[in-house]
């Protein structure tokens, strides 16, 4: 059995597809996996650095407006899809997988014309542009990441998630998460995060209510994005630590150290946050129609996180909410435990199931490949 799996971009499609990728490892290590990808995507640096092939494809925006750029869609779109089909037929591949996202409309084309099964997974609450497409025409095999994803022929699985992430017991890691990190380890700890990217009113928000957060004896880790920085004022000796990093490898261990987080509600976010039992609060991404609202809203009704605009979130903001909510330890303990029986732990093997299941059916109506 060969799998293409076609994610990239960003975290949110690279994480789930590297998710399953171990998943189909597990269950067979001969297994052949095959990345789709673009140059420029995140998926350049951590699918080679996790070990799997990555071939590289066009990358192809779809413009939300009407712009001049959209007449030149169609043919840079051909162009993409006969590179995709050129990897699935090298590979000889059984099933591709789409994660949506820039590649995932090149694959999906290319499987259909040669006609090899797909199987579609959606991280988000609101569906792209490519997995809504997908979705027409693959029938039996949409995957979905939250109850109710407005997707035709949905089935919900859940967020395939690192086993690093699903059996991380943050307790007994703290003490070594924070001397990682140089962080104090006794102190109340945020972590900062506005994803792979980072995000300048997170970042802005937070740094400018540093003086406030270590007047209240709270370390701050914060992952700026590797394109920004933060400035902090002069902190007297004694002060609690706040380490601003560009980007943080090891969230096990940046959740592990956190009491509370702040982050983006992308779908990876919010359901890793979960998953581990990490309170949040999430500051959504106000563009793309506000989708990412739809991902945290689950666990902010259930208890587990808070919800604020990008427009509201600012150091006012922090000094209010931020110092009081992390200096309330039974508060904490109680989202901690609501957020956590939100997400399932098994998503990635119930994902490389379906995936192994339309691969044999797909095989078994070839004769064998």
């Amino acid at each position: 059995m060969h799998v293409v799996l076609a994610g990239g971009g960003s975290t949110g499609h690279v994480s789930p597809a590297l998710a399953l990728a171990a998943a189909l490892r597990r269950a067979d290590p001969d297994v052949g996996l095959t990345f789709l990808g673009t140059e420029e995507g995140l998926e350049a640096r951590v699918v080679p650095a996790a070990g799997y092939e990555l071939v590289t494809i066009p990358r192809v925006p779809l413009p939300r407006e009407l712009t001049p750029r959209l007449l030149t869609v169609p043919g840079r779109l051909a162009g993409a899809v006969r590179a995709a089909a050129a990897v699935i037929q090298r590979t000889r591949a059984s099933v591709v997988v789409g994660f949506g996202g820039y590649v995932a409309m090149p694959a999906y084309l290319a499987a259909r014309r040669l006609r090899v099964p797909a199987v579609v997974h959606e991280q988000n609450a609101r569906p792209g542009i490519a997995n809504r497409f997908a979705a027409r025409f693959v029938t039996e095999h949409v995957a979905v990441s939250f109850p109710g994803t407005p997707l035709r022929h949905a089935t919900f699985v859940g967020l395939p998630l690192r086993r690093e992430i699903t059996t991380l017991d943050r307790a007994a890691l703290r003490l070594e998460a924070r001397a990682a990190f140089g962080l104090d380890p006794e102190r109340p700890t945020l972590l900062v995060t506005g994803g792979s990217q980072g995000a300048v009113r997170i970042n802005e928000a937070v740094s400018g209510a540093a003086a406030e957060l270590a007047e209240a004896g709270i370390q701050v880790l914060h992952a700026t994005g590797p394109r920004n920085t933060v400035t902090v004022p002069d902190r007297p000796a004694g002060a609690p630590p706040y380490v601003a990093v560009p980007y943080i490898d090891r969230m096990d261990l940046a959740y592990a150290a956190a009491d509370l987080a702040i982050a983006r509600a992308g779908a990876s976010s919010v359901t890793e946050l979960a998953a581990v039992g990490l309170p949040a609060i999430f500051v959504p991404y106000p563009a793309v129609a506000g989708h990412q609202r739809f991902n945290a809203q689950p666990v902010v009704d259930a208890g587990g996180g808070l919800l604020v605009d990008d427009a509201d979130f600012t150091p006012a903001w922090v000094r209010e909410h931020v110092v009081a909510l992390l200096t309330d330890a039974d508060r904490l303990t109680a989202m901690s435990k609501v957020a956590r029986d939100l997400v399932p732990a098994d998503a990635d093997d119930r994902l490389a199931e379906l995936v192994r299941s339309v691969a044999s059916a797909g095989n078994a109506g070839k004769g064998g490949r």
